[in-house]
């Protein structure tokens, strides 16, 4: 049996690396899907300090294009 390296353990005739210790907690693929869902959720019911009513332009009477005699 031939000698594992340090940092590494043998698994059925192949030598693998051990398993690291992680310093902080990654997040899941799903938990930032999840994430930006609820962002944008929260910005399609309450918006993002965009006015939500938008003024229509105001009519000023008849157009340039009709006649004045009728």
């Amino acid at each position: 049996m031939t000698r594992v390296p340090d940092g590494f353990h043998s698994v059925r005739a192949h030598i693998r690396r051990n398993p690291r210790r992680r310093s902080a907690k990654r997040m899941s693929g799903w938990t930032i899907a999840g994430l930006v869902a609820g962002v944008w959720l929260w910005g399609q019911v309450f918006g993002f300090g965009e006015s939500t009513a938008s003024t229509p332009p105001a009519d000023h009477g008849p157009a340039a294009s009709t006649p004045a005699g009728r």
